[in-house]
C-alpha cells in the first residue's frame, strides 16, 4: 500500500514540531530514518502545482509543500527581508534566520543556531546546537536516495562565510569551518597536525573531526610519487589546529552579538 496524503500530513507536522528527524545519533552513530525521507519524497506525487504568489514575487510549487507558517509562539526569529522556510522543516526555539536565507523540507535547525544572511539549508540537512552558519554558506541537501545520511552540522561548530559543506559530509561538535572551505564527497582533508590525510569513516563519508579548526588550503599534483614540475596545485581543506581556548573565545564573540 503506498503512502497517503494524511500520513504523508502527520509525518511534515512531527517533523515541524521536532518530534521526528530525517536523522538521529543514536549511540554515538548517525542513522538515517529512511521511512521519513520516503515519505517526504511521496510527497511531491502527491501534490498538484499551485500558485503560491505573495505580493509581487510569483512562485508555482506542489500545494504539499507550501511555506511554513510560524507564530510568535515558536520562539523563533526570523528577521524581515526575503527568508522563506519549507514546510517540514523543524527550527527550535531560540534560532535565529537573517534575511534572506532558504531552509528546505526536513531540515532540522536545533536551538540557539544563528542562519545568516544569504544561507541555503538543503532538504534534510541536520543543524545542532549553538552554530553559526555564516553569510552565503550552504548546507547540501540529500534527499535522495531515501536511505543516504544527510549533511551533518554538530552541536558547537562553527562555519565561516562563503563556505559549502555538500554531500553527506559530516561536521562533529565544536569543529570551527573558516570562510571559504569546500567540503564534498570526494574531498581529501589534511590534518597538518599529523602529516596525515583525514580517513573516510566506515560508511565512506568525510568527516571533519571534533573541534578541528579547518582553513582553505592546497597540495601538489603528484605523479610518479614527485609533483609536478609545473607547480599547479589542486584545492585541499587542512586541518591546522584543534580548537583552544583563543579559538573558543573569537567564536564566543557571537553570543555577544544575540
Amino acid at each position: 500500500m503506498g503512502i497517503t496524503i494524511e500520513e504523508f500530513n502527520q509525518v511534515i507536522e512531527a517533523l515541524e514540531k521536532g518530534q521526528l528527524r530525517v536523522a538521529q545519533k543514536v549511540d554515538g552513530v548517525w542513522q538515517v530514518n529512511t521511512h521519513v525521507k520516503e515519505v517526504i519524497l511521496a510527497g511531491f506525487k502527491l501534490g498538484a502545482v499551485k500558485e503560491m504568489s505573495q505580493g509581487q514575487f510569483s512562485f508555482f510549487d506542489k500545494d504539499t509543500f507550501p511555506v511554513r507558517k510560524f507564530s510568535a509562539d515558536d520562539g523563533v526569529r526570523i528577521v524581515p527581508g526575503g527568508t522563506s522556510i519549507r514546510r517540514g522543516a523543524y527550527l527550535a526555539p531560540g534560532s535565529i534566520v537573517m534575511p534572506p536565507a532558504y531552509i528546505n523540507v526536513g531540515a532540522y535547525v536545533d536551538e540557539g543556531t544563528m542562519v545568516d544572511s544569504h544561507v541555503t539549508i538543503g532538504s534534510c540537512a541536520q543543524v545542532g546546537k549553538r552554530i553559526h552558519i555564516s553569510a552565503s554558506t550552504q548546507i547540501g541537501g540529500v534527499l535522495e536516495p531515501a536511505g543516504a545520511l544527510p549533511t551533518i552540522i554538530e552541536d558547537g561548530a562553527f562555519v565561516g562565510g562563503n563556505c559549502g559543506i555538500y554531500e553527506g559530509t559530516i561536521v562533529e561538535e565544536g569543529a570551527v569551518i573558516a570562510s571559504g572551505v569546500i567540503i564534498t564527497s570526494s574531498t581529501a582533508i589534511f590534518d597538518a597536525t599529523t602529516g596525515e590525510f583525514i580517513r573516510r569513516n566506515a560508511d565512506g563519508r568525510v568527516v571533519v573531526p571534533r573541534n578541528a579548526v579547518v582553513v582553505s588550503g592546497s597540495k601538489p599534483i603528484v605523479r610518479d610519487g614527485k609533483p609536478l614540475a609545473s607547480g599547479v596545485h589542486l584545492y585541499c581543506p587542512v586541518i591546522v589546529k584543534y580548537r583552544d581556548e583563543k579559538t573558543a573565545g573569537s567564536v564566543h564573540l557571537e553570543d555577544l552579538l544575540r
